[in-house]
């Protein structure tokens, strides 16, 4: 709990904190928003003096309002467009940060503006030449708009923020940023927040043009909060999807009001595990960039909203998302860095709720594990699997998973991804059809090795279940025989 309060913050309000105004603290109390998080009691003042931030705290503890409130006070005293920047590297984030930005900044004429990829581009530039007071972007779109209509300017931004900045300064995006800090005043302040901050705080700090105020949250050391259960389960992959379907059901059964979050790690598998659930009864959607913008909004807004209870997704859904209700995340596949898990399970045991996360780990996975352990300084407890249901299910799970997989493969799924894999092959001099066969002949072997590990583990299941008829046969043929003896012996 102490990401939510402290020794510091116990039975403090917004009114502890000097210079927030009363047209503030009215809004926040109306929205039933009474005590600062240690983050925010710590960040909003330096953030109110003009000063520069950096704050780490674990996922869940209210980093958004801890720039929200200072940007709409300042913009309440001097009103003019363009007075703000957020980044962030997430559509779906982007649109929950504008959400809170709307909500407390109600009582003021706000003009707010959400560019992301995924909509109409045009229609996004056409509502940046109107100057919004605050402007809530992906790096990639807004990079994009800059470079094609020099005649729209950011040089009198007085904030910029980097939220999720760990993910921003990565290196993915970092074409996009040269091009958007081109953009920038040299005068700005500057405010950056993310769960996991350590490894890049010194390249943050060279981002802020005056001095810092670096505030983290003592638990950092320790990167999951302690209401959330983590457990993990070791399965062979042959049975890992009839797991999943056998966990989900059992959840589904014991908390009817609870939300479900499955992850995994391509988007093929995200839609294919999306369809199984479907064709099983089990009514779910997904979330992954290959899915258009307002189909993903939409998803969203359904599973927030409780009328879908499971949601299957990358990790576009990992980063700041903020759904209370979510009482499990399962990871189908578990990440191979252990900040993407901490961002995943963050997903649930929010804001002081209680939560769990299981995740299912493969002989293959085990180092992985012992990695994640490492960076969480928190050890895992083996979740036990109630095997009888799961070989009841699996030959429907794993038949109808490769119906699945038929099904979206005749959809053309990814053909608009590997009309740009084959340009990007070609500009580096490959030749896409020789890179196809090779990719085919690796695809061939892992299949067939699959196939021989999944007929194996029938086989022994199957002499499992035989043996133990033979041995109660066995028994009873003992005990007549026994019956007998006696019979005639009298």
């Amino acid at each position: 709990m102490a990401d939510l309060v402290s020794e510091e913050t116990r039975g403090k309000t917004y009114c502890d904190i000097p210079g927030l105004q009363q047209w503030m603290l009215d809004q926040l109390q109306q929205l039933k928003i009474k005590q600062p998080t240690p983050i925010q009691f710590h960040c909003i003042q330096p953030a109110l003096e003009g000063r520069d931030v950096i704050g780490a705290a674990k996922t869940g503890s209210g980093k958004t309002l801890a720039f929200v409130l200072p940007i709409l006070q300042k913009l309440s005293i001097d009103p003019y467009g363009v007075f703000a920047l957020v980044l962030t590297p997430t559509r779906e984030l982007a649109f929950q940060i504008a959400d809170q930005f709307r909500g407390v900044g109600a009582p003021m004429s706000l003009r707010l503006s959400v560019v992301v990829g995924g909509l109409d581009r045009v229609a996004q530039g056409l509502e940046l030449s109107k100057s919004p007071h605050i402007i809530v972007a992906t790096p990639g779109r807004l990079a994009d708009i800059l470079e094609t209509s020099p005649e729209l300017t950011l040089k009198k931004i007085k904030f910029l923020v980097l939220d999720e900045a760990d993910r921003l300064m990565d290196g993915r995006f970092d074409n996009q940023l040269r091009t958007i800090w081109t953009a920038l005043p040299e005068k700005r302040q500057t405010l950056m927040f993310s769960a996991t901050i350590t490894d890049r705080l010194q390249r943050m700090k060279e981002v802020a043009k005056s001095e810092v105020f670096v505030w983290q949250s003592s638990t950092c050391n320790q990167a999951t909060v302690q209401q959330l259960d983590e457990r993990y389960a070791l399965v062979n992959p042959v049975v890992r999807d009839a797991t999943m379907i056998a966990t989900v059901l059992q959840q589904m059964e014991e908390k009817p009001k609870g939300l479900i979050l499955i992850f995994t790690d391509t988007c093929k598998n995200t839609q294919v595990l999306k369809m199984l659930l479907n064709a099983l009864g089990i009514e779910c959607v997904c979330l992954h960039s290959m899915i258009p913008q307002k189909e993903r909004l939409s998803a969203l807004a359904r599973f927030k909203s409780s009328q879908i209870r499971v949601l299957v997704a990358t990790d576009v859904a990992s980063r700041g998302l903020d759904i209370p209700l979510v009482e499990l995340v399962i990871n189908h596949t578990i990440p191979n860095l252990p900040k993407n898990y901490i961002h995943r399970v963050g997903r649930t045991a929010r804001a002081g709720r209680s939560g769990q996360a299981i995740s299912f780990i493969t002989p293959h996975d085990i180092k992985i594990l012992l990695a994640i352990e490492a960076e969480t300084r928190r050890k895992m407890t083996e979740l036990k699997i109630d095997e009888s249901t799961v070989r009841k299910i699996m030959k429907q799970v794993n038949v109808s998973k490769r119906e699945q997989e038929i099904r979206l493969d005749q959809s053309d799924f990814d053909e608009r991804r590997n009309i740009n894999k084959r340009k990007r092959l070609i500009m580096e001099g490959r030749d896409p059809d020789e890179e196809e066969k090779k990719k085919l002949k690796l695809l061939k072997k892992k299949r067939k090795v699959q196939k021989l590990e999944k007929k194996k583990l029938i086989e022994e299941m199957e002499m499992s279940s035989s043996q133990g008829t033979i041995t109660q046969e066995k028994i009873k043929l003992k005990s007549t025989g026994s019956k007998k003896k006696k019979k005639t012996n009298s």
